[in-house]
């Protein structure tokens, strides 16, 4: 009986996780007042007037640098508390920290080789 109330639970989760998200996006625009008009329809750019197309090309570099950057932030999170607590650590959460350490490197001996760190 025990197990099957862990799986009501598990299932009432499963039922609640898109409807808590959705409710909130449904009264708004449900709500929400619509008053549109030109000014704001029009596109923003940091309060500067957009000159030309804004539909415009985006280079991919931009966003590779920004993933590479969260990827190597994210990275120092988990190294951190690893770091402090080494001396404490047994040998499988040793070589756990280290099997990061080489996939994380692995990554960015890769995007180096493939010359996506190289400011175009």
């Amino acid at each position: 009986m025990e197990i099957l109330n862990q799986w009501a639970f598990i299932g009432m989760f499963f039922l609640l996780a898109p409807i808590l998200p959705a409710v909130p996006i449904l009264l708004a625009a449900v709500i929400s007042p619509k008053k549109p008009n030109a000014i704001k329809q029009a596109t923003y750019e940091c309060g500067v007037e957009t000159v030309g197309d804004t539909w415009v090309q985006f280079k991919v570099q931009y966003y590779l640098y920004g993933l590479i950057f969260l990827i190597f932030d994210v990275e120092m999170v988990f190294l951190f508390p690893w770091a402090l607590a080494y001396k404490q650590l047994d040998f499988f959460a040793f070589l756990a920290g280290l099997l990061f350490i080489f996939l994380l490197s692995d990554a960015l001996v890769y995007a180096w080789r493939k010359k996506v760190l190289e400011w175009v």
